[in-house]
């Protein structure tokens, strides 16, 4: 399995993250790649020297912008953000990109999917021309417009080029991951594996997700998803990109998170 660093697992706890540190650690683990998540402000360029210089390649760009609205017009600002983020993968020597799909109160799962898509394939333009990968994932929440497969393959039918970045934690909060997986993978060019522990009722920083069901963040291999078989399921398969190592959790400082689960899913291998 080819692990990558996922950087905003390092910056949620500021009080331990530094870019220094966060590209020291990778290479002392020798992960296969980093995923820069919401670095919209950062030189470019000077990101890319740095994966150079510590021989970690970038492997994803995760960026946000906001594509649910009824209109073209309202969509336009979002799409000018995708356009920007293909740029930024480009300098960055990218080849995937991605943004968070989150549903808003009040608006049905369904109608959020029409706006989010209909934005995408707005963007696929730009992303043909900058020749990256334009993904979209699992994201979890009751709202949320893309949880199962189904949802992302129908992201897949309508947008030209679309494909996916398959997230365990956010799938199994909707359906088994391991069938998640196996329905999407010939569309599947990234991964994040997360996982949750599942409480009896809504509390301050719990979610509820898409099976009705409220999770808290747990460290990968240590809650309810089913890595071993998210990780057959794709080892049979045969997908050779990367899988981002994301904890949201405060049990661990980033660090020790991240050295726990390199060992834990190189166990598996």
């Amino acid at each position: 399995m080819k692990l990558s660093m996922m950087s905003y697992t390092m910056t949620r706890q500021p009080e331990h993250y530094s870019l220094k540190g966060m590209f020291e650690l990778a290479a002392e683990l020798e992960m296969d790649g980093i995923d820069f998540c919401f670095f919209e402000d950062k030189d470019h360029k000077e990101l890319r020297k740095m994966c150079e210089d510590y021989g970690v390649p970038p492997v994803c760009y995760t960026f946000r912008t906001d594509l649910n609205f009824d209109s073209k017009a309202a969509r336009q600002e979002g799409v000018d953000a995708c356009k920007w983020a293909f740029e930024a993968a480009v300098t960055l020597g990218c080849p995937n990109v991605m943004a968070p799909t989150p549903g808003k109160a009040g608006i049905a799962r369904d109608v959020s999917r029409r706006n989010w898509v209909r934005g995408l394939r707005e963007a696929a333009l730009f992303a043909e021309d900058a020749g990256i990968n334009m993904t979209v994932e699992n994201f979890p929440g009751v709202d949320s417009p893309f949880v199962i497969a189904d949802d992302l393959l129908e992201a897949v039918r309508e947008v030209p080029g679309m494909k996916i970045t398959y997230d365990n934690g956010n799938a199994g909060s909707g359906e088994d991951p391991v069938e998640s997986f196996n329905k999407c993978a010939e569309h599947v060019v990234h991964a994040h594996f997360k996982d949750w522990d599942i409480v009896s009722e809504e509390t301050e920083g719990y979610r509820k997700m898409l099976d009705g069901r409220y999770y808290k963040p747990a460290l990968i291999g240590e809650g309810c998803i089913d890595q071993k078989g998210c990780a057959k399921a794709m080892k049979d398969f045969g997908y050779s990109g990367c899988v981002n190592i994301e904890y949201e959790g405060n049990k661990y400082t980033p660090q020790e998170g991240m050295r726990r689960v390199v060992d834990y899913l190189r166990s598996l291998d």
